[in-house]
Formats: structure tokens, C-alpha cells, sequence
């Protein structure tokens, strides 16, 4: 009786009330609206956003700005490479990657790569860097010790969106044109596998539940694809907003960054195996990139303030909102 009691307790706890999340501030940056990616150091309490061209950090104890990288031209994605003390970021204007220094962030070299390199990330097992290059369909693999090329152009069969590491070796991407999750094996620099996630469409930001290896991929037709690499199966398809390019996990929860509506959805594990959406949580438009910091449980959006739809050479006013110039900023989201 008291086994039976024990499980159901911990059955319920697994499956609790969703926690609460809203804004709780705004990071202030300015100059151009251009943004992609960002990227939590939680270990060294950095937040690392693309803006255009140059990369901005911020210290996430006290959400101010503390430091820009400049000349990452084009920058798409960061990755951290904490063991070695570098950053790294994918330029996809000078389809390059700009290696920096963790705690001075002066530049110390740049590195080529494909052609338009956008997602990038560090596999700490094999100490490599690899981008993910959209207009060539390929990856290029750097050793992050030595900063030499080891794979120029390890073909992807599409065009690859962002990536995530399971802590054992692989490298898992969203293939957007092709509505595919590949498999990398770091060590061999090869796509080990690949499968579908239809019925998604467009998959682009990419989270991963590292306990349980279960990858989220949002996608241009309202849906998240929840599926399991090991496998290769979708596990469920629930349905999210309008306009997501990013996708990130915190604490059980998968948040969906919808760009278009202005709102994040958060997906959880209802009972075992369902996936589906737990809450709403108002954000602001054009918020359609997002990074989490999983120590602190702390959601940011880089986004610019939205102003009336802009009058066109005709002389009509559009029907979609503009952005104020000057504008950019980062949405603090929290418990």
C-alpha cells in the first residue's frame, strides 16, 4: 500500500501545475533592429546576442550591457566553449567565424567556413566547433584547441537551421527545406542519420530536454514537433503561434518564441507521452529568437518596440506593423 501510495504521489508531482512566467524587464540596447540568435552562459552569468554587425553581452546578474564584439558581420549564432576560455560566432556576411577571448572578448582570429554560416555550436566531447551554412548545405568543423579547419564542407542534403548536442557525441539539426532532424557524429565529422518530422513545415529553432534526449523543433506552420532522435519518431505535434524562429527548454517546459503574435507558447508533458500547450505568455511583436537561462529560469527575446505600419512609395499605409528605429532590445522573462 504504501509503494502504491509512494508512486502515485510521484507520479502526481511529475505532472504539476505548469510554473507561472511573464516579463518581468527590458534590456535597453539601441541602434539597428537586425538581430538573430542568442545564446546563455549560465556558468559565467553572460547573455550573447547577434545584432547585425556586431555581438553584444550582457551580464545576466544584473541585466545590463557589458561589453560588444565588433566586426562579426552578418552574425547569425554563439557558441561558448567554456573549458577553453573562447567564444565563437558565425558570420554569415563574411562567411567567417570569429573566435574570441571569454573574458577580455578582444577578437583573436577569424576562421572561413561555408557560405553563410548560421547555426554554430561547441561539442565539448570532441572539442570541435561546427557551423551549419545555409547557402552552401554543408557543415564546416573546426577543432577549437588548435582553431584549424578539420572538415571544410560536410554535406547536409539542405539547408540547416539551428543545432543542439546531446553529451554523448552527436549533433542534432533542423533541415528546413527538407522538414528533416539529422544526426552528426562529431568525432567522424559525418551525418550519421536523418529523419522527417512531417507534418511540420519550415522547422527552424531547435531545443533539446537533455534528461530525457527529446528534441522540440518549431515550425512555419504553427506546430512544434516533439520527437525522439533515438528513434526517430514524432512524438507529438502540438500547435503553437504564428511567426517562431526560436525554440528553448527550461525546466520540463519547451517555450515556443512566436514572433508574429507576439506571445511565447509553453509546451509541457501533460501525462506520459502527451505533449501539449500549458500557457500563453505575452511577450511583444517581432520577439520571434530566444535563449534560457536554465539556473537562473530566465526566458530573453531580443526585439524592437513596434510602431504603425509604414506608408509605401504609393503612398498607402501597409497593413503590418514597422519597427521605431533605434529600438532593440532584449525581453527578460521570468517566474
Amino acid at each position: 500500500m504504501k509503494a502504491s501510495v509512494l508512486l502515485i504521489v510521484t507520479a502526481a508531482a511529475a505532472f504539476a501545475a505548469a510554473p507561472t512566467y511573464k516579463v518581468i524587464t527590458k534590456i535597453k540596447i539601441g541602434g539597428g533592429n537586425r538581430w538573430d540568435y542568442s545564446y546563455v552562459d549560465s556558468n559565467n552569468h553572460r547573455l550573447y546576442v547577434s545584432h547585425g554587425g556586431q555581438t553584444e553581452v550582457i551580464d545576466t546578474n544584473t541585466d545590463k550591457l557589458v561589453g560588444t564584439i565588433m566586426g562579426t558581420t552578418g552574425v547569425h549564432g554563439i557558441a561558448i566553449a567554456d573549458d577553453l576560455g573562447l567564444g565563437f560566432t558565425s558570420d554569415g556576411g563574411d562567411n567567417d567565424v570569429t573566435v574570441f577571448d571569454l573574458k577580455t572578448l578582444a577578437v583573436k582570429t577569424k576562421i572561413k567556413t561555408g557560405q553563410n554560416p548560421d547555426a554554430i555550436i561547441y561539442e565539448p566531447g570532441s572539442h570541435r566547433v561546427f557551423t551549419f551554412n545555409g547557402r552552401s548545405s554543408d557543415s564546416t568543423a573546426i577543432d577549437a584547441k588548435t582553431l584549424a579547419v578539420v572538415a571544410a564542407s560536410i554535406p547536409v542534403g539542405g539547408k540547416p537551421e539551428f543545432a543542439q548536442i546531446d553529451g554523448k557525441g552527436h549533433i542534432y539539426v533542423n533541415i528546413e527545406d527538407k522538414n528533416e532532424i539529422i544526426e552528426v557524429d562529431a568525432k567522424n565529422a559525418l551525418v550519421a542519420k536523418r529523419y522527417s518530422i512531417a507534418p511540420c513545415d519550415g522547422p527552424s529553432g531547435l531545443a533539446m530536454d537533455p534528461k530525457k534526449t527529446i528534441l522540440y523543433s518549431v515550425c512555419g506552420n504553427k506546430m512544434m514537433i516533439v520527437s525522439n532522435p533515438a528513434t526517430g519518431k514524432v512524438l507529438a505535434t502540438p500547435e503553437i503561434g504564428a511567426g517562431p524562429d526560436g525554440v528553448a527548454f527550461d525546466d520540463g517546459y519547451a517555450f515556443s518564441a512566436n514572433g508574429r503574435d507576439g506571445n511565447i507558447t509553453m509546451v509541457g508533458e501533460t501525462s506520459p507521452g502527451k505533449y501539449e500547450p500549458v500557457a500563453t505568455i505575452q511577450t511583444q511583436l517581432f520577439a520571434r529568437t530566444i535563449a534560457a537561462d536554465q539556473k537562473a529560469h530566465k526566458l530573453y527575446l531580443p526585439a524592437a518596440e513596434s510602431g504603425p505600419p509604414a506608408v509605401g512609395k504609393d503612398g498607402k499605409q501597409g497593413k503590418n506593423p514597422s519597427q521605431v528605429p533605434d529600438s532593440f532590445e532584449i525581453i527578460v522573462v521570468g517566474r
